[in-house]
């Protein structure tokens, strides 16, 4: 009886990972019945079977060490998607545009206090495979989403709901843990169009250079780390490298933020240790806060509940489809015959920067509604014959094949308030560099302009 109970308890695990719970008292989010809930009363019932039988199944996880616990540490650098900017920006265009308020839920406007017990056992009883640590850098950054980026978390959750069946099937099938579906929010607070300080790009903050190894397509026209579905296959796979290489998941976690020479440097100074916390502190300071930043999105998501905090409604469609399209299509055409808005388009293919499809050059994938499927079948060739001279001049085909096949660079566009320096910090070239590109004599650029880049 108690194998029995133990492989319906291990199946549980592997099945649901660590997804957010279903919480029918308290309300902040509507919980239909979903295949978690389904499972969830399954386990209640089982364990209630082996409680009348007296019988307790127990599933042995390794004891966390005293010192992994009681580690401190006041220097931690804020990573840069919760550095408080973002917050801000989610209240802008983006958040508006694809996420609306739940009207159905009451969140409250301040942060329960919990103790350490509590923050303790709750992340003790999620059934996760890297290890949930509870210490202060962990509760520094639970601190910090359950207050000053509440908003930032509920946009977050909402989000989740349209990502969340893209990026498990890929962990799946690689093998990486289910809870790294929570690697994004740390990553890009789920924003596929997303660009750090640095240059990194999308829900998954790929760099130029690793893009490239991961098979990412970059050029002005197409940028594939922006692109949800490839990014997360291709981050699946780095994870799982990652992993095959240290054999420890927080380790990996780590590698993802700052290399894996940084990590085998830790590794080395710490006199051979392998793992996250027995080498903390010969990491950089930003790692340093990065896997405490991993559990405590791990917790938020979770328990937001427990918080007050409401999950936003996505207003993307969940149900969609792809089709693969091998010939010039702009965003205007399909929006003006198939009846789709605009913006929909473009938070549904996040990967195409200049709202063309160059299919004739660059075969594409197109995600549309589910239900705008067949009408784009139907129409055939009147949406690619709509407005063409408009759209695909003879001068303008001859732009989008030298763009969508030469990969080797990619056009900047000029913001307000840039300046030569900043855009070369962020792309890792020199200012020198940019000028012979672009046949500049002096460092004076106008925004709205373009420059052309040779990313490292």
């Amino acid at each position: 009886m108690k194998k029995t109970i133990y492989m319906a308890l291990m199946a549980l695990v592997v099945l649901c990972g660590c997804s957010q719970r279903i919480h029918p008292v308290r309300g902040v989010k509507k919980a239909a019945a979903t295949q978690e809930a389904t499972a969830a009363v399954a386990a209640e019932d089982t364990v209630a079977a082996a409680a009348t039988e007296g019988e307790e199944p127990v599933v042995e996880r390794e004891p966390i060490p005293e010192e992994w616990t009681a580690i401190k540490d006041d220097s931690l650098v804020v990573i840069e998607s919760m550095s408080g900017e973002l917050d801000s920006l989610l209240n802008s265009w983006y958040a508006q545009t694809y996420l609306m308020v739940d009207t159905t839920c009451t969140a409250t406007a301040t942060n329960p206090t919990f103790s350490d017990t509590v923050y303790t056992e709750r992340l003790a009883n999620l059934p996760c495979l890297v290890q949930m640590v509870y210490n202060q850098p962990v509760r520094s950054s639970i601190d910090r989403y359950a207050t000053k980026l509440r908003h930032q978390v509920s946009y977050m959750l909402g989000m989740m709901q349209y990502y969340e069946p893209i990026i498990e099937q890929a962990l799946d099938v690689h093998g990486v843990p289910n809870e790294l579906k929570y690697l994004p929010v740390i990553e890009s607070a789920l924003n596929p169009v997303a660009v750090s300080r640095a240059g990194a790009t999308g829900l998954w903050q790929f760099m130029y250079s690793t893009g490239k190894l991961y098979g990412l397509k970059q050029n002005s026209l197409v940028d594939d780390r922006r692109d949800p579905v490839k990014a997360t296959w291709a981050a699946a796979k780095h994870l799982r490298d990652l992993y095959d290489r240290f054999g420890d998941w927080s380790l990996a976690i780590a590698a993802y933020n700052c290399g894996s020479g940084n990590v085998n440097k830790a590794i080395y100074r710490s006199g051979g240790k392998t793992n996250f916390w027995d080498i903390y502190y010969y990491l950089p300071r930003e790692t340093r806060g990065y896997v405490p930043a991993f559990i405590a999105a791990t917790y938020i998501m979770t328990y937001h509940a427990e918080h007050g905090i409401c999950p936003m409604e996505p207003k993307l469609p969940i149900a969609t489809d792809t089709i693969m399209v091998n010939r010039l299509l702009h965003f205007d055409q399909i929006a003006a015959v198939c009846g789709i808005d605009m913006e929909t388009l473009r938070g549904l293919n996040p990967q195409y920067r200049e709202d063309v499809i160059p299919g004739k050059f660059l075969p594409g994938a197109l995600r549309l509604p589910e239900d705008k499927i067949r009408t784009f079948i139907l129409s055939g060739d009147s949406i690619y014959n709509y407005d063409r001279e408009k759209y695909f001049s003879e001068e303008k085909v001859k732009t989008l094949k030298n763009q969508a096949t030469n990969s080797g660079f990619i056009y900047h566009k000029i913001r307000s308030g840039e300046t030569l320096s900043t855009i070369a910090r962020r792309y890792r070239v020199t200012v020198t560099e940019l000028k012979n590109w672009n046949g500049l004599r002096t460092s004076r650029i106008v925004a709205g302009k373009r420059l052309k880049i040779y990313p490292r």
